[in-house]
């Protein structure tokens, strides 16, 4: 009876994806509006989406769902990332094109791989069609999760979270991407403990996702003051890579301290409270418990003023990140 049961889950959980399509169509955008984001598979035996079924719901985040998933023909497991996607709203359409041509361009063991980005081919009466994503699947989950498990994490371990991605950025920033949205959830971790920056859907558009109808524990809470109040802080003029350093502070002071550090916890954090934290308040206070090297780390990356932050190459460099180098521990 078990038996039966699990092979109707299995069969309820299969992807519904377009059945069949010709290996020569299966990376070229069909009736939906053309892109130029076909993004030709890097894995060879990723031969057609009909073979994948879903395993797993991973999470929901900026209008898609990303699942588990697995390749029949040659048990590979991956991640899929689905975004409906309306043809009339043209933001939305945009985002789905900027974000796949970031994916084409990045090639690093510090990004999330993807393997391949393709359209449904249909558009349903509402006049909305999916874009899928595969994506490398990081067995790990993510720094979120860890969070939720330990809540704190002892300075080895935020130092090895800090080098890695600082490395990630320097790899985005030399390559003119800036990333606008690290936070704990977009920081993924494979079997391996290597932790990787995923998560390039809001890349261009963080600012309009700031009004009051949005939950603002998630992209605006981790944005520096220059993305938050560009005129009050004279916005950054060199491109925003300034402000990935922000947000990298913001996830570090969250590790050493255990929930979001802006806001006592249990404070709604609606975008009046964010904005006071953000813009307004004085440089935060770091725990007395912390070392002088997290102090002074975490203080150059929540310099408000973003030309006299601290800049990748710098951070680098800085005494915190080589605490725990050459020895093992958690994140590769």
């Amino acid at each position: 009876m078990t038996l039966v049961r699990e092979r109707r889950r299995q069969q309820a959980l299969k992807l519904s994806l377009p059945p069949q399509i010709p290996a020569a169509d299966l990376w070229q955008p069909a009736k939906l509006p053309a892109l130029s984001f076909a993004i030709q598979p890097q894995s060879p035996d990723v031969e057609s989406f009909s073979k994948l079924e879903k395993l797993a719901v991973l999470g929901h985040g900026n209008g898609a769902t990303i699942y588990k998933v697995w390749h029949c023909q040659t048990a590979s497991i991956y991640a899929l990332k689905v975004l409906r996607v309306d043809q009339h709203t043209t933001d939305v359409w945009q985002q789905a094109g900027q974000e796949a041509e970031i994916l084409k361009r990045v090639d690093s063991p510090l990004i999330v791989k993807c393997h391949a980005v393709l359209n449904s081919g249909c558009i349903d009466s509402d006049n909305a069609g999916e874009l899928y994503f595969l994506m490398e699947y990081m067995e790990g989950g993510s720094l979120q999760d860890i969070l939720c498990i330990h809540r704190k994490l002892p300075e080895e371990a935020i130092s090895r979270v800090a080098r890695r991605v600082l490395e990630g950025l320097c790899y985005l920033h030399s390559t003119k991407i800036v990333h606008r949205d690290i936070k704990p959830s977009n920081l993924l971790i494979n079997s391996k403990g290597e932790l990787k920056i995923a998560d390039f859907g809001v890349s261009q558009v963080v600012a309009s996702t700031c009004d009051p109808h949005v939950s603002y524990l998630g992209t605006c809470a981790y944005m520096s003051p220059e993305r938050f109040d560009p005129e009050r802080w004279d916005g950054d003029k060199e491109g925003g890579f300034a402000g990935d350093v922000w947000s990298l502070g913001i996830v570090l002071l969250e590790c050493h301290v255990g929930h979001f550090p802006l806001i006592s916890p249990g404070e709604t954090p609606d975008w009046a409270t964010l904005m006071c934290a953000i813009c307004f308040s004085d440089r935060l206070e770091i725990p007395e418990t912390a070392s002088p090297e997290f102090k002074s780390f975490v203080s150059r990356c929540l310099e408000k003023d973003w030309r006299a932050r601290g800049t990748v190459d710098e951070l680098l460099r800085h005494p915190f990140v080589n605490k725990s180098s050459g020895t093992k521990g958690w994140f590769g």
